[in-house]
């Protein structure tokens, strides 16, 4: 009962902040920035799309407007996890699978849930043989700094027979969003054939993983898009639609906003503290 008095407290706390925030916003002719971030977290509050908000951003930049009316397109129509991955992707290099990182032990270690990512992650690997692999995932191990979440999981792939030829390594992100971030700076920059990507992960962190790599795609007007998932049934775990807002808001520029979101709304507290990769 106490728990659930706590979580209905941080609810109606974090409930309150925001339309204090709206509030804020309305008073000033808002930046195209303002009117993304009231967009978001409208819907995050509300369940309902702003169009208010996205018809006066397309008087300042309709181009940017047009992505950010994609992005809801594709937040409002949320990914179902698989157990397996989809038949009929690209049985070429054209196809990326990006293995979303989890929480190391403190003493570097990965976690169960991080194993079982993995063993979803390598029955993906033999159905598309060709298909490359993105580990993402950086330093979370509180007692041991140079351990990392996508190190850890490139040796226990090449343990069980995956070839490293096939496996890159983004070792610099702590947040979802610098999970898509920095995975579309590696193969924008070493694998510009790369057109479809396949998110692995635990089943409540597919909706998130989807929609940030999905955006990701949209703001940077690129042609790679996802095409799939596979993930670990998880016995627990689970996401806020205020969380994906403030992931999306970190997407769009706005790192501390994001960040206080991160905060307000998710238990990351005993993760070292969260930092951005210049």
């Amino acid at each position: 009962m106490l728990a659930v008095k706590r979580c209905v407290c941080i609810i109606c706390a974090v409930t309150l902040l925001f339309c204090a925030y709206l509030c804020a916003l309305a008073e000033d002719a808002p930046s195209a920035q303002a009117l993304i971030e009231r967009t978001v977290i409208s819907y995050a509050l509300y369940g309902e799309r702003d169009e208010q908000a996205l018809t006066e951003l397309a008087a300042l930049d309709a181009a940017l407007a047009e992505k950010w009316a994609l992005i809801m397109d594709v937040w409002e129509a949320p990914a179902s996890a698989q157990e397996e991955l989809p038949d009929g992707l690209p049985e070429d290099d054209t196809l990326c699978l990006v293995a979303l990182g989890f929480q190391l032990n403190p003493d570097g270690t990965m976690r169960d849930e991080l194993i079982r990512r993995l063993e979803v992650l390598l029955a993906a690997a033999k159905k598309y043989p060709q298909a490359l692999i993105v580990c993402t995932g950086g330093g979370t191990a509180a007692y041991e700094p140079a351990a990392t979440e996508a190190g850890r999981m490139a040796e226990w792939l090449m343990q069980n027979g995956i070839g490293a030829s096939r496996i890159m390594v983004e070792d610099k992100s702590v947040t979802t969003a610098q999970n898509a971030i920095y995975t579309f700076d590696i193969l924008e920059e070493r694998q510009p054939q790369v057109t479809r990507i396949a998110v692995v992960s635990s089943d409540y962190h597919i909706e998130t993983g989807v929609l940030l790599f999905s955006a990701e795609g949209i703001l940077r007007g690129s042609n790679v898009t996802v095409a799939g998932n596979a993930a670990w049934r998880a016995p627990g775990g689970s996401l806020s639609v205020m969380f994906q807002a403030g992931a999306l808001i970190e997407l769009s520029g706005d790192i501390e906003t994001a960040f206080e979101i991160y905060y307000d709304t998710y238990d990351i507290h005993e993760l070292p503290p969260l930092h951005t990769v210049k």
